[in-house]
């Protein structure tokens, strides 16, 4: 059994500063990719950020230069630092991670369950 679970979300003022983090648990032989994906009421979810394995980044537009991905593999958490943020990044933030059971074994994708940021102007 695998979980993701988030924290950190929360209610801010436009232009600060929010930090989520992400720890998986269970019987994790490894995990590959991470990444933040997130909804907004009435929106279908969209991908956020991602990190590899061996610290690959990449961001989607509408976050690049505000919002910074990292991880730690020792802990299997992964963060979000999100700053300067704005009303528009008000959503559901979830965890996604691909994760290995067993040696030789697929990776399976696994989501948490959801941590709600709100970003009043």
């Amino acid at each position: 059994q695998v979980q993701l679970v988030e924290s950190g979300g929360g209610l801010v003022q436009a232009g600060g500063s929010l930090r989520l983090s992400c720890v998986a648990s269970g019987n994790i032989f490894s995990i590959g990719a991470m990444a933040w994906y997130r909804q907004a009421p009435g929106k279908q979810r969209e991908w956020v950020a991602s990190i590899t394995g061996v610290g690959s980044t990449i961001y989607a537009d509408s976050v690049k230069g505000r919002f910074t991905i990292s991880r730690d593999n020792a802990k299997n958490t992964v963060y979000l630092q999100m700053n300067n943020l704005k009303p528009e990044d008000t959503a559901v933030y979830y965890c996604n991670a691909e994760i290995s059971l067993a040696v030789d074994t697929p990776l399976y994708e696994y989501w948490g369950q959801g941590t709600p940021v709100t970003v009043s102007s």
